[in-house]
């Protein structure tokens, strides 16, 4: 019991340095690419890189899990790439990553409804107390100002609650399956919509040839599609199996601080309104996540 404690802390704390790394390199990526073709490159590449595994994880019973692997596939990947770069496209990576610490929060909410049980009075506490400080960040930019940009902190605030989504979906649906095979699987499901959609619906082909960080913006995005997508969401699943989705949504303690860290190393600033927010957020979901007994 204890080694397996003990695990579950490493890979959360790996997750935690992988995927706040993800925010930079999105950034990178949109040197060169659009917002759209940045999210349909990364789960394209993240798809061929895992089709492969395809040829000896193929035997599933498609019936019984097609549910929740589509729920993980759109949910945790599709959907949230696209809203993510989007969002990057008006607002700092650092503030991307800090919101991205309300993931613990809604994925407590979604559990909560699908449940349908009463939280303890802490619990409903930490969720009230987290969602003034994401609201506090959305509403001031790194000037302390009033930030004209909250419709895109919102495209996050978005991406948070998909992934809240299909960590419960995960738990719910696939705990019989390997990680590998529900991740395999999670991305066929995506991947050749990607695909289509890249080739079929954006200028990449024409940014590829004539944008002259073309390459070096394909290199980042493809160590996020493999490292921070394709390889992070087996070990991701491998944990919610492992100690449960509250405590493997809360790799959200850690991503903030790296994402910021990242952000200030490319010269981006940061306010002493969000450093509180992210405090406060980060306060609100170790309360969610504190042993306490649900009351029916």
């Amino acid at each position: 019991m204890k080694n397996k404690k003990v695990l579950a802390w490493i890979i959360l704390i790996t997750l935690s340095l992988v995927w706040g790394s993800s925010f930079i390199l999105m950034k990178r990526g949109l040197q060169a690419y659009s917002s759209d073709e940045v999210a349909a490159l990364r789960i394209s590449i993240a798809f061929l890189f895992l089709s492969p595994l395809l040829l000896k994880y193929h035997k599933i019973d498609l019936k019984k899990y097609w549910k929740g692997l589509v729920l993980m596939g759109v949910f945790g990947n599709l959907i949230p790439a696209f809203l993510f770069t989007k969002a990057e496209t008006q607002i700092s990576s650092s503030l991307t990553g800090m919101l991205n610490a309300l993931t613990p929060i809604f994925t407590i909410l979604v559990a909560l409804a699908w449940l349908k049980i009463k939280p303890t009075s802490l619990k409903i506490m930490g969720v009230i107390i987290g969602f003034i400080a994401a609201v506090c960040l959305m509403l001031f930019n790194e000037s302390g100002q009033v930030s004209n940009n909250i419709l895109f902190s919102l495209l996050v605030v978005g991406a948070t609650f998909c992934y809240a989504i299909s960590i419960n979906a995960i738990k719910h649906y696939l705990l019989s399956l390997n990680s590998i095979t529900t991740t395999v699987w999670a991305f066929c499901f995506t991947g050749p919509i990607a695909i289509i959609y890249l080739f079929g619906f954006t200028n990449f082909t024409t940014h590829f040839s004539q944008h002259p960080t073309a390459i070096s913006s394909l290199g980042y995005v493809c160590i996020l599609a493999i490292v921070g997508t394709a390889l992070s969401v087996i070990i991701y699943n491998n944990l919610i199996k492992l100690s449960g989705a509250t405590f493997a949504s809360s790799c959200t303690y850690l991503i903030p601080i790296v994402a910021v860290l990242w952000g200030l190393f490319d010269g981006e600033t940061i306010n002493s309104i969000q450093i509180i927010s992210i405090l406060v957020i980060i306060l609100s979901v170790y309360l969610i996540n504190k042993p306490q007994k649900f009351v029916s």
